[in-house]
């Protein structure tokens, strides 16, 4: 690579599922002794800030697996110059707690972490942008609570490591094959991460006030 070509893949722009990897990286070398939680958990911030591969390689450069870290797709080497669309909300609980309930708008990408914090989703009166939407969850001795309403599907691919991850089974109306559908990633260490079902408990009361009227 040239470094005319070197200099304009540093600038281009990371994605989810760039800082995914590089987030990987992490939880492999914390597993392996190779962090202590404090440095996983400083690192961890700075991917989730990151905006660009120049940014991210020095957080990973010096543990195994970094090259596939940083590694740009073919063809991805210079942005568009009207951007990438939407960008993902962050969500950061650092000792503190971050919540959204009852009607929010809720973006197609979502990364929340919860260090030593607490982090809450309410997605039954929520306005979700589509079919489909992702959320990547890291808990560090902290935890996160998403609710989804009971036609929602859910499928998880994150792991844990001395934490949980606790889903909640498929209902009749979020077995069916136009169900939305939530994705959820990441890690939980030392923590946990938690999707259970809940009916529309708001809807399902004025519904019944409707009736007896």
């Amino acid at each position: 690579m040239s470094s005319e070509n070197a200099s304009e893949v540093a600038r281009l722009r990371i994605s989810d599922a760039d800082r995914d990897r590089a987030a990987s990286v992490l939880s492999d070398a914390l597993a392996e002794g190779r962090l202590t939680p404090d440095e996983h958990s400083q690192r961890l911030d700075a991917i989730y800030t990151a905006k660009t591969h120049a940014d991210i390689a020095p957080i990973v450069s010096d543990l195994p697996g970094a090259g596939a870290a940083l590694e740009v797709p073919t063809g991805s080497v210079v942005p568009s110059a009207a951007g990438d669309g939407e960008s993902p909300v962050r969500m950061v609980s650092v000792f503190s707690e971050t919540s959204r309930r009852g009607r929010w708008r809720v973006p197609r990408a979502i990364g929340a972490v919860s260090v030593v914090g607490h982090t809450e989703l309410d997605l039954r009166d929520a306005v979700l942008p589509g079919k489909e939407i992702k959320i990547n969850v890291v808990c560090v001795f902290g935890d996160a609570r998403i609710t989804v309403p009971p036609e929602m599907h859910v499928i998880d691919t994150g792991w844990a490591l001395f934490g949980g991850r606790e889903i909640a089974s498929d209902s009749a109306e979020s077995a069916r094959p136009d169900a939305p559908v939530l994705r959820i990633s990441g890690v939980s260490i030392f923590g946990l991460a938690t999707v259970r079902r809940l009916h529309r408990e708001r809807r399902e009361l004025s519904q019944q006030g409707e009736q007896g009227a």
